[in-house]
């Protein structure tokens, strides 16, 4: 990086508002490996919960607050807090009468970024964070020394010293990281390698979509581009440079054979065709789904962009141990019953998750919990029509209350109105309040043979509460 950046870094001390989030969490820990003195506060820290990650937080040198303004005590501070948060936080209140200078988590992601010799950016609006996870392995298989910054914990960087491996600390001139398009902060990226993996209805509407993502391939040395996603691939011409990807368009650069595919319960295998060299690779998988042997192939042409052969991602990701709550098998019960920790929280990856699921027989209990009263107005119809949609009428739906922690969001409109649209196109479906409640349902429903699939997101909780339901069936 250039020296004259050096000393302003050096004087620069940096406060995340929501230190324990998914999103500032790993970058917390790359400004911290870089050398910056890092501290934070969090909601979550204060009512107790997850205490072990901010056990280890505070273990590792970060300086933890309430949150109640008494972390920020000097004008050299940089408050790194979401647009979101509102003015009358106390870290914000006091971070302005101090006159601290205040970053969003994306403006503070894009400086070490784009500062960054070499950098690969992951883009769309499902599957980012598998396939960030499945390129740093990659890189990191084939003797580089990759920065990582991811939105779930990576199994294959995690261990004792750092359970919470959402980000890899490596070489600051090797720089991975999922990018972001529902706050618009794509636009602040400038990738050496950009991926997309698909363009779908999420926080933003499909006109600012591909507003965005035609711009973030126009800024990419060279893109990766899904040719399956009929949006991403009306973009391609936006590419300086392209290696398309595929699994049911065998013309793509990266594609598959199409009668070699084969869906295990848990894994998926495949053989990988290299158009440009007519050389064809067998793949395993050990994660489940179509959307995963996509995800793998994003990972493939993105690596291969970067000068790693075919051959070399092929063999790195039949190693790939995946991401916590990425269709994350919790355990299964002596009598059969199977409990799977999930992220889904939009259509396209509660979509993705339940055509997993019915891939392989048995009944599927889905439960969801919204992840606020916003975002289930936006998508909300859409939500209630792949439920009703992916599932069959033996299978049941279960929702609980959307997350609200506070503010002066509208709470007019809930789940209730969700349970009902999935039962006019035809599912089963049921609203119970409590997320306790739910718990106390599902257990009394759950017969051998039965698939649990705990979805939701923004709630690191919801893992302790899948795993709860396990050990209750056992």
């Amino acid at each position: 990086m250039p020296d004259e950046n050096s000393e302003t870094r050096d004087q620069r001390s940096f406060f995340f508002c929501g230190i324990g989030g998914s999103g500032m969490l790993p970058l917390a820990q790359i400004a911290h490996g870089i050398g910056y003195e890092v501290a934070g506060s969090d909601r979550s820290y204060d009512q107790g919960r997850t205490p072990e990650k901010f056990a280890w937080l505070a273990e590792n040198g970060f300086g933890l607050f309430p949150q109640d303004g008494s972390g920020i005590t000097s004008g050299d501070q940089v408050l790194i807090a979401s647009a979101a948060i509102e003015d009358t936080v106390p870290e914000v209140a006091r971070a302005k009468q101090l006159g601290c200078a205040r970053m969003s988590r994306a403006e503070l992601l894009a400086e070490f970024f784009n500062e960054a010799g070499y950098s690969v950016a992951i883009g769309g609006t499902s599957g980012k964070s598998t396939v960030t996870g499945m390129i740093a392995w990659i890189l990191s298989h084939a003797g580089h020394d990759p920065s990582v910054m991811n939105g779930a914990v990576m199994k294959n960087f995690a261990d004792a010293a750092n359970p919470f491996a959402s980000a890899r600390v490596g070489s600051p001139q090797l720089f991975v990281s999922e990018v972001d398009e529902s706050d618009g902060s794509i636009a602040l990226y400038r990738p050496t390698i950009g991926v997309l993996l698909n363009v779908s209805l999420d926080h933003k509407s499909l006109e600012e979509l591909r507003e965005l993502f035609g711009d973030y391939l126009a800024a990419s040395g060279c893109a990766a581009v899904n040719f399956d996603n009929d949006e991403a691939r009306a973009l391609a011409d936006r590419a300086n440079q392209l290696v398309s990807f595929a699994v049911r368009d065998s013309s793509a650069d990266i594609a598959v054979e199409p009668d070699s595919i084969e869906q295990g319960a848990l894994s998926i295998s495949a053989t990988v065709i290299d158009n440009r060299s007519g050389e064809s690779f067998a793949l395993t998988l050990p994660m489940p789904g179509m959307h995963n042997l996509s995800n793998a192939l994003a990972a493939i042409a993105a690596a291969s962009a970067a000068g790693i052969s075919v051959g070399k991602a092929v063999a790195a990701l039949s190693e790939f141990a995946g991401l916590a709550r990425r269709f994350d098998v919790v355990g299964t019960s002596a009598n059969g019953i199977t409990v799977i920790d999930d992220f889904g929280h939009n259509p396209e990856k509660c979509a993705a998750t339940l055509r997993t699921l019915k891939s392989s027989p048995g009944r599927v209990i889905a439960f969801f919990q919204p992840h606020g009263y916003g975002p289930l107005r936006q998508m909300g119809d859409e939500l209630a029509e792949t439920f009703a949609r992916e599932l069959d009428g033996e299978d049941i739906t279960i929702m609980c209350d959307p997350v609200y922690y506070g503010g002066t969001v509208d709470r007019s409109e809930g789940t209730e109105r969700i349970i009902a649209l999935i039962k006019s196109h035809g599912g089963n479906a049921e609203h119970v309040p409590t997320r306790e409640a739910c718990g106390d349902r599902i257990v009394e429903l759950a017969q051998p043979g039965d698939r649990i699939v705990v979805m939701g997101a923004r709630d690191d909780t919801l893992s302790a509460f899948a795993r709860g339901i396990f050990e209750r069936l056992e």
